[in-house]
């Protein structure tokens, strides 16, 4: 089949969980189907039109991260820049158009490709916003009109991806058929993390975060949670991996807490088997994200055996946090120093969700969702 991914951030120019999975489901597909990623150029791709690891690239608008996100929000113009540049995608003809909800604007383009040309379009959804939600984020009135526009713009595709049962339940509220709503995060490598799992690796005292650095993330609480763990225990450190624009936020945090000496930043790991040796050696992964559809790194902490620690207020959906620890900053705080101190506070037992989230399931998932939606080869 020829199948065109359309989405605005590609990996692995830029490093996320979103992008390094619908990297590797367009990956996956390249190995038996004619695959096309329209895109735009980030520091270190080639421009225009390109082959890589089996995928036709399609990079047009040069773009960063400085660019994408304007004071801590995605950038508005931005996202009319790659809605403009997928007017390109008219010049061909695709079975299947797979393409991310976020961000917004490029939706009506692909929708009228598709009426026009008989594809089948895919939205795949991460994150669902309600009103309240648009509103905090771009104001009263930009976040009703945004709101609005986003509602209507995610309607009207053949089929919809979901990451979690919540994300699927509040794109139902929207709207969307249920029956037209798949559940599907083919997040982790599980052949890696097996390989991983196996390797003798010591345990440190390095709490662990990596991510995107944006206010959403919550650092600032990570941060406060751990400068009192180390205020109990001096063996205590964290570890922060990833990039972002709250970058500097943090720094000046850092420094009025005393964590100087206690937390180190690096850059995204080259490579997964990497972050996942990392994550096996770190006393606790601690996720204090408030917006979350799903949480990977939750995810690959569980399956490598450390512990997760979620704050209550956590969004991740209940078939994820029920594998990890659960509480208030103190809660997460005194988890923290008792696992310092050697002991094993207890988790659920049930993983028999883990197996949703695996990449070896990638061209089974999409085989059956395309006879579903009767997409067919030309």
């Amino acid at each position: 089949m020829k199948i065109a991914f359309a989405y605005d951030v590609p990996y692995p120019w830029h490093i996320g969980g979103i992008e390094a999975m619908n990297f590797s489901e367009a990956q996956e597909l390249a190995k038996e189907n004619d695959v096309h990623y329209f895109t735009t150029r980030w520091p270190g791709m080639r421009s225009g039109e390109f082959i890589h690891k089996g995928i036709k690239y399609h990079a047009y608008g040069d773009t960063d991260q400085s660019k994408i996100y304007r004071h801590g929000r995605r950038s508005i113009r931005e996202a009319v820049r790659y809605a403009m540049s997928l007017t390109r995608i008219y010049k061909y003809e695709f079975d299947v158009v797979i393409t991310n909800a976020f961000p917004i604007l490029h939706l009506p383009l692909l929708k009228l490709y598709c009426k026009v040309s008989g594809a089948r379009l895919i939205i795949q959804v991460a994150e669902v916003w309600d009103e309240k939600y648009w509103k905090e984020y771009l104001g009263r009135m930009s976040g009703r009109l945004s709101y609005s526009y986003s509602k209507a713009a995610i309607m009207g595709a053949d089929a919809y991806i979901t990451i979690s049962s919540v994300t699927t339940n509040r794109l139902a509220k929207f709207g969307v058929p249920r029956s037209r709503i798949s559940v599907f995060a083919p997040a982790v490598d599980d052949s890696v993390i097996a390989k991983v799992a196996s390797e003798n690796i010591p345990k440190s005292r390095t709490v662990l975060f990596s991510g995107r650095l944006i206010k959403e993330k919550r650092l600032d609480i990570w941060l406060r949670i751990l400068a009192r763990a180390c205020k109990r225990d001096g063996r205590i450190n964290g570890l922060i991996v990833g990039s972002g624009p709250d970058r500097h936020n943090l720094d000046r945090q850092i420094w009025s807490l005393g964590l100087k000496r206690k937390v180190r930043f690096r850059n995204y790991y080259p490579d997964s088997a990497q972050l996942y040796r990392q994550i096996r050696r770190s006393l606790a992964v601690l996720h204090t994200s408030q917006r979350e559809g799903l949480g990977i790194l939750a995810i690959e902490g569980v399956m490598l055996g450390t512990a997760v620690l979620l704050p209550e207020y956590t969004p991740i959906p209940r078939e994820v946090s029920k594998m990890c620890i659960v509480g208030s900053e103190k809660r997460l705080e005194d988890v923290i120093v008792a696992l310092a101190s050697g002991k094993k506070p207890g988790v659920a037992k049930d993983r028999s969700v883990l197996k949703n989230f695996s990449k070896s399931n990638v061209r089974g998932f999409y085989s059956a969702l395309f006879r579903k939606i009767g997409a067919k080869d030309r």
